[in-house]
């Protein structure tokens, strides 16, 4: 998978998600069913996490400038604007390439680098390491409750 349909993937993913989570609200706030709330809460949380790990790790692969990348974070919270921030990326060649530390690619030159080399080439063991750490973050959020109190 390149980093274009990476990124791609999970914009689109995190602008669905968004979609589901304001549809439940509304079901829940217009029409007092809150069924729905907690199931697209959580997938939402859970993409959004993954949306924002996916960021950084393209960020990095791409070395997009600490502005565009922090933008690309932050555009998360806006419900849908991570699909126009993406095609934007896309119009401007920011997304063009493979993966430059992968496999017989660029040596890595410093720690940031080094921990991308090593997932791209043992990408089951970073996976699995990837979906545990989100899996835990997920967790303590769910854990913390939600960002708004009830009350």
């Amino acid at each position: 998978m390149t980093p274009r349909k990476l990124f791609t993937t999970l914009a689109f993913a995190e602008a669905v998600t968004w979609t589901l989570l304001i549809a439940a609200l509304v079901a829940k706030y217009a029409f007092g069913n809150e069924v729905f709330t907690p199931v697209a809460g959580g997938l939402h949380g859970f993409v959004f996490l993954s949306y924002a790990a996916v960021t950084v790790f393209v960020w990095v692969n791409q070395k997009w400038s600490a502005a565009t990348g922090v933008l690309g974070v932050a555009l998360a919270v806006v419900p849908w604007a991570t699909i126009p921030f993406e095609k934007s990326l896309d119009k401007r060649g920011l997304l063009d390439g493979g993966w430059r530390l992968g496999p017989g690619g660029e040596e890595p030159k410093n720690f940031v680098d080094k921990v991308q080399a090593l997932v791209l080439r043992r990408p089951a063991a970073a996976a699995l390491v990837a979906v545990a750490g989100v899996a835990v973050v997920f967790s303590i959020l769910l854990y913390l409750g939600p960002p708004i109190p009830k009350g």
